[in-house]
């Protein structure tokens, strides 16, 4: 029977496609999908079909991900190995349908998609309401059937069936898809520097980047001089000869070339094809997702149906670890090999692959469902909206090396189903090694604190410790499965720990709401992380990725590190004297954008929107800080004319500004200041600009000063009548209004009327005003001190200002109320204006100029799935490094990566070699209680390793080393080296502390200078 929730009803799912996309809900989706993609996704219902773990997690991204209606189907009733991975079952429900179950609590996840539920057979009337179509757990036959249906009916398919540690995925998008987007990157662009008329023409870009472009993509030309039959051409199609050269189309007859152009990448829309089923299980196309495992995929395709034959035939699936159902697995598997057509068929079928299959057929696990369903839900999304690659069309996966390396003591009996939660799991691992999950004690530094998927604390002794100190925006409910709507602005950390416990109430987790960094050392201390088996990451910036990743290694504890990026994703496993650690490499540094050319010379509207970033700033928070530190700090004065280069000069005029020139009292003279604001950067600023550097201006070398990537800009005239402009006055106005804490407006036909009465001075170019060309001319900037000597005369006094304060203005995206965006929008888009750069919309300029990292729940599944695949490893404690693997994954064109962790680098001094995991361990209370001096410590090193100690750090105090003044050294020798930390650090040792780090400079007995472990100096 087909049934509708209650509060919902066909209307608005039929309406559904028509609303709004709502920014602040699909925020982070939309940076990956694009507004296109979305609207698609809104007029897209999609059914569920098998709703034990991998179907619900498929149900569960496809429902975030903003779908115009979902059905769940289910003919099926809960049991007790459903709730291994099937977290909207309880026990209560044991008995229960499935869907029936699962709706309500799906449902919750996202008030835009209805969630519909049906629990009768997959007739074809009820298939053709659908345009996707997901089986999960669904036999064979009946994928057939299904599939013969959707592919003749434009119905898209998408296959997922898990076992185990294995996984299975097929897609069938029909004859016909358009595919509109193949990889979401935003589309590359390039400056040209030549084009030659030939057949084909070669354009070249300039050399300050590699034009990135590859063979078969299409461009389009604008801004060419010269050759201007390329300007507004169709996009055509290029052969890329190098880094900075491609050949296009026949230009033999064009124009001849001048100079400049701008070449860019056009996203052109093309069809592709799929097979059926029922063909394509007959001539398979594979995706790898592994390559150490490159033969596998054959061999699993054959599996996979003998492992259907097995089922109908013993109506069970093979029993865990059983000898006799591996043997007639595997003569099944042998029998569809020898019907197979060539394309498939093995001339020798992996037998050890195939009853490893048997093995754990019967297992149910979170993570691979995690990371299948994450696949799976992708490729719904990818039929739906033809954005993305999809896959071709089979995929298989396996995590076999989640299995013991010591598999002696994994027999039948252990892996028998106990009639509890966690059967789908002991029939892979058996009861071992459950028990000792149960008993974990695991640290996660984690903004996705929900998605771990293993019962990890859930036994007697074990202990999950989560620290997030955010609380929930309603752009987290997007892509995280534990946060309702009621939750937002709860503390993360509290509101998942809570949801876990429903779900499995035997799981133990204490939430913080901690910074992790040198300042919570004294929360995280040494009894902590001693006391821990592991930590897992998943934070948001770099830094505190590596202060983690130093702390695991200081105390010798497993760190697995994770992070996504839209579509991409990452995992690296992290293993006491085993691996290498994740501070052990790091991608280069970001490419900087030189500060003349967001000054002065912009090409592109990155440049911009950072300029207006730094607008921000400069206008609207330093200022105000400088002022009230001004008026409140003594050594202000002498701080700033401390600082180098023309900044002493910079900051005092800034709060002379504030104090003297700018100070308003009214909101009109927010406007007024506003106006003259606006006239300053977008035409007398320009002007002078211009001035200084004509539009014919050649360089000493004869070429055109105004070319390759310096734009010529033009001056903009003040049109009050023109959105834009009005926009930005009423952005800076409120903005600068809030800083002195008058009142702002949102009347803009009042703000209007104030801006007809303002009288703005003509521009009159000034001469003798430098503009800087280059980097290396900034830095060389001074200011002399005759012009420092007249600017703090004209600063009034602060005893003249009592009570008076300024309001800095930190930055917020998130709060479209607030003109912060608006400013940026406004501001970024009169510069490209000024220098004829495409400008770019509220959506885009958020995403860049707030720096947004794109999220989608996806991403977050799969990744999730491979961490806990990883913790699998580390529990056992698996010691064969080729046992763990670091991943690398893109959704979007599909991309797999995987790889053995690297080993640690060796270091040797005399005949003993050493990693970043080695250390001196030192005690410094000695046996008559008292604590070890210097000098003690330096003939300890001395005696017992042989080593000359010339330097020794705690940080970033030098406590000793072989030049120091002698009277100091002899000072410091007999005194104890806490003492000796405590004066040279000028802080004192916290009570937490039970050891410090101290890093050494030696010399061995040749003299030669060697390098050596760092030293654990244990106080207490």
């Amino acid at each position: 029977m087909f049934k509708v929730p209650s509060g919902l009803s066909n209307e608005m799912s039929k309406n559904n496609s028509d609303a709004e996309i709502d920014e602040g809900l699909y925020s982070r989706q939309l940076y990956v999908l694009g507004h296109e993609a979305m609207k698609c996704l809104q007029s897209s219902s999609v059914l569920v079909s098998g709703l034990r773990g991998l179907g619900v997690e498929i149900a569960k991204n496809i429902i975030l991900g903003g779908v115009k209606a979902v059905t769940l189907h289910d003919e099926g009733t809960t049991q007790w190995s459903d709730l291994s991975s099937q977290f909207y079952l309880r026990e209560e429900d044991i008995g229960k349908n499935r869907a029936e179950v699962s709706q309500p609590r799906l449902a919750e996840l996202n008030s835009y998609v209805p969630v519909n539920i049906y629990t009768g057979p997959l007739v074809k009337d009820f298939l053709g309401c659908f345009q996707a179509v997901v089986l999960t757990n669904t036999p064979l036959e009946d994928q057939m059937q299904v599939g013969e249906f959707c592919h003749s009916h434009g119905i898209r398919l998408v296959v997922a069936d898990s076992r185990g540690l294995f996984g299975q995925l097929f897609c069938d998008f029909g004859e016909e898809m358009i595919l509109n987007d193949s990889n979401g990157e935003q589309p590359l662009s390039a400056m040209v520097s030549m084009i030659t008329k030939d057949n084909p023409g070669i354009v070249t870009c300039l050399d300050e980047a590699r034009h990135g472009f590859e063979s078969g993509d299409f461009v389009s030309f604008t801004e060419v001089q010269g050759m201007s039959e390329l300007n507004g051409a169709p996009p055509m199609e290029i052969k890329v000869l190098g880094p900075y050269t491609f050949s296009i189309c026949d230009t033999s007859c064009f124009s001849d070339y001048v100079r400049g152009g701008i070449v860019s990448q056009v996203k052109v829309s093309k069809k592709i094809s799929f097979k059926s089923l029922t063909a394509s299980l007959a001539e398979p196309d594979f995706v790898i997702t592994d390559f150490a495992k490159y033969a596998r995929p054959a061999h699993l395709h054959i599996g996979f149906q003998a492992l259907h034959q097995f089922c109908i035939q013993y109506h069970r699936v093979p029993r865990p670890h059983n000898e006799e159902d591996a043997t007639k697995l595997m003569a099944l598997a042998q029998a569809v090999n020898a019907q197979a057509l060539p394309a498939v068929q093995q001339d020798i079928l992996d037998e050890d692959l195939i009853r490893k299959l048997a093995y754990v057929a019967a297992g149910d696990l979170a993570p691979i469902n995690a990371f299948i369903g994450g696949l799976a839900a992708q490729e719904v999304m990818k039929a739906c909206s033809g954005k993305f690659m999809p896959i071709m069309q089979w995929l298989y996966f396996d995590a076999l090396e989640c299995l013991p390396e010591n598999r002696a003591g994994l027999t039948e009996d252990k892996c028998l189903p106990l009639q509890n939660r966690y059967d789908g799991q002991v029939a892979v691992f058996g009861s071992d090694i459950q028990k000792k999950l149960g008993k974990q004690k695991y640290f996660l530094a984690v903004e996705k604190v929900g998605e771990s998927k293993i019962p990890l604390g859930c036994g007697e002794g074990g202990e999950i410790t989560v620290t997030d100190m955010d609380t929930i925006e309603k752009s987290n409910l997007n892509r995280q499965f534990l946060f309702r709507p009621w939750d937002v602005t709860k503390l993360k950390s509290d509101t998942a720990a809570t949801a876990v416990c429903q779900i499995n109430p035997h799981i133990r987790v204490v939430s913080h709401q901690n910074r992790v960094g040198p300042e919570t050392e004294c929360i995280y201390d040494d009894d902590f992380f001693q006391n821990l088996d592991g930590v897992a990451n998943a934070l948001d910036n770099v830094d505190a990725r590596l202060y983690m990743d130093r702390r695991c290694v200081y105390y010798r504890k497993p760190l697995l590190e994770s992070g996504t990026l839209g579509t991409k994703g990452n995992v690296q496993v992290v293993i006491p004297f085993l691996t290498e650690s994740y501070s052990s490499s790091q991608d280069p540094p970001e490419k900087s954008v030189p500060i003349c050319t967001l000054k002065n010379f912009p090409n592109a509207i990155e440049h911009t929107l950072q300029w207006a970033r730094d607008e921000f700033e400069g206008l609207f928070k330093q200022p105000a800080e400088n002022v009230n530190h001004y008026l409140t700090d003594p050594k202000f004065l002498e701080r700033t004319l401390k600082l180098t280069g023309s900044q002493p000069f910079e900051v005092l005029k800034a709060v002379q500004r504030s104090l003297v020139l700018q100070r308003p009292h009214t909101w009109a003279d927010c406007v007024t200041w506003a106006c003259h604001h606006w006239h300053t950067q977008y035409s007398h600023n320009i002007q002078q600009l211009l001035h200084n550097f004509p539009p014919d201006q050649l360089t000493s070398s004869g070429a055109p000063f105004w070319s390759g990537p310096k734009r010529c800009p033009h001056p903009l005239t003040f049109d009050v009548n023109n959105p834009l402009h009005l926009d930005y006055v009423m952005a800076a106005a409120n903005l600068f209004a809030q800083t002195y804490g008058l009142t702002g407006s949102l009347d803009r036909a009042a703000v209007a009327t104030v801006l007809h009465s303002v009288q703005v001075p003509e521009f009159t170019p000034k001469s003798g005003v430098k503009i800087h060309v280059s980097d290396l001319e900034l830095q060389s900037a001074f200011v002399d001190d005759s012009q420092l000597k007249e600017l703090k005369v004209t600063l009034p006094s602060p005893d003249k200002l009592p009570g008076f304060k300024m309001y800095p203005i930190d930055f917020e995206k998130d709060d479209d109320s607030n003109f912060h965006i608006d400013f940026i929008v406004a501001a970024s888009n009169l510069r490209a204006e000024n220098y004829d750069i495409p400008p770019a919309d509220r959506h885009k300029s958020k995403l860049i100029a707030g720096k947004i990292i794109p999220a989608i729940a996806t991403t977050t599944a799969a990744i999730v799935g491979l961490v806990c695949l990883e913790l699998y490893k580390v529990v056992q404690g698996h010691r064969q490094l080729e046992s763990y693997k670091n991943g690398f994954i893109n959704l979007a064109i599909p991309f797999f990566s995987f790889s053995e962790p690297l080993a640690p680098p060796y270091h040797q001094y005399y005949n003993r070699e050493w990693t970043l995991w080695d250390r001196f361990d030192v005690q410094g209370l000695q046996a008559n209680g008292e604590e070890m001096t210097l000098r003690q410590f330096l003939n300890y090193f001395k005696k017992e390793h042989k080593l000359e100690i010339t330097m020794i750090s705690h940080g970033v105090s030098m406590l000793y080393s072989f030049f120091m003044p002698a009277t100091k050294l002899k000072e410091r020798l007999d005194q104890p080296m806490t003492e000796i930390v405590t004066r040279v650090s000028k802080q004192k040792l916290g009570h937490h502390v039970q050891a410090l780090v101290l890093e050494l400079c030696c010399n061995d007995e040749s003299g030669e200078d060697i390098e050596v472990p760092y030293v654990r100096y244990i106080i207490r």
